[in-house]
């Protein structure tokens, strides 16, 4: 069967420069939140499956991890090196490869595996954490970062304004519904004339990923859910969107041990 192409690398310089900047998601939630939950310790060895351009992967190597960068993208995996060039070469490896086909790694080698806003964008999902569990050593650790399913589900969820009541709320539709949607990675392509990149986004609901990790001999042995830090500009509405952003969390977080 035909894989779908979801690969990043059509973007991939908007991509890098978009982690580079300040008061991203990646930057103020995701990453202090992730660095507190590793709890990395010297000479671990991370698989960073979906690495991008090796933002992640370079402030694991500060904590004196060592890292393997896994992306499907060549384009990223370049840019990836050049982020954490200076590195001993054997601190850092990447890899031009499939998330759910990691020949190239021995069984039971790997401490930690992360996988950070990726398993929504592949199809196999099954197949990822199957390798997963595969090349993690016994009670090895795999780590997930996701926009949250119960209330980002793309063109069936989106927020609104109840005007009588002055309330902000989220819309969900289609939830326990599987599904996969057209997305452009980059929208503001258009607007300055260039062509826009797209991707697949696939949805599924909280049990897909209790169950699919359990039948890869994984446990869920933690959950979290992290809320925006953005706020929103002055104007009539500011309170209540500030309100509902801190209520209605953006990323879910979940451990799982092998």
């Amino acid at each position: 069967m035909k894989k779908l192409k979801t690969s990043w690398g059509g973007v991939a310089g908007w991509y890098q420069n978009l982690l580079s900047g300040e008061r991203t998601y990646q930057k103020e939630v995701i990453l202090p939140n992730l660095l507190r939950l590793l709890n990395i310790k010297k000479g671990e060895v991370i698989l960073d499956l979906g690495c991008g351009p090796g933002f992640f992967a370079a402030e694991f190597l500060k904590k004196g991890a060592k890292v393997i960068g896994v992306d499907i993208s060549k384009e990223l995996v370049e840019a990836a090196k050049s982020h954490t060039r200076g590195y001993p070469p054997g601190q850092v490896l990447y890899f031009a490869a499939s998330a759910d086909d990691l020949k190239m790694l021995k069984n039971q080698s790997l401490d930690k595996a992360v996988l950070i806003l990726t398993i929504q964008n592949i199809e196999n999902a099954n197949g990822v954490f199957e390798e997963c569990a595969r090349v993690l050593k016994p009670e090895g650790k795999l780590f997930l970062v996701l926009n949250h399913p119960a209330f980002r589900v793309p063109k069936y969820s989106g927020w609104e304004w109840d005007a009588k009541n002055k309330i902000q709320y989220r819309r969900i539709d289609s939830y326990l519904s599987e599904s996969r949607s057209k997305i452009e990675m980059h929208p503001s392509a258009q607007i300055r004339g260039r062509r826009s990149e797209y991707t697949i986004s696939f949805h599924r609901p909280l049990q897909f990923y209790f169950k699919a990790l359990e039948k890869s001999g994984f446990c869920v042995s933690r959950l979290e859910e992290w809320s925006s830090h953005k706020k929103s500009e002055s104007g009539p509405r500011a309170k209540a969107e500030d309100r509902v952003r801190k209520e209605i969390p953006l990323f879910l977080f979940l451990e799982a041990i092998k």
